[in-house]
């Protein structure tokens, strides 16, 4: 019966080593998967760009009017709370 432990112990090793690579491997399939997302989302943003040149003008465009909104609502609120 003592010959049977080291191999109960041996396989109970070999378990919970098959339990962490399987973890393992399923964090890094996430991230696999997060990143495959990203390069699509990237790849359509270039293609959508590509395809329409004005877009970008228009993107950049919409993104100053963004900030300018923005900066003008920071200073209305400091105005307010200085009141």
């Amino acid at each position: 019966m003592a010959e049977g432990e080291p191999r109960e112990e041996n396989h109970e090793n070999s378990m919970k080593k098959m339990e962490n690579c399987n973890k393992d491997l399923e964090k890094l399939l996430e991230e696999m998967e997060k990143i495959t997302v990203r390069a699509a989302w990237m790849t359509y943003n270039i293609v959508t760009i590509h395809t329409n040149p004005g877009l970008a003008s228009s993107m950049k465009r919409l993104e100053e009017s963004f900030l300018r909104c923005k900066e003008q609502v920071q200073r209305r609120w400091q105005e307010g709370l200085q009141e």
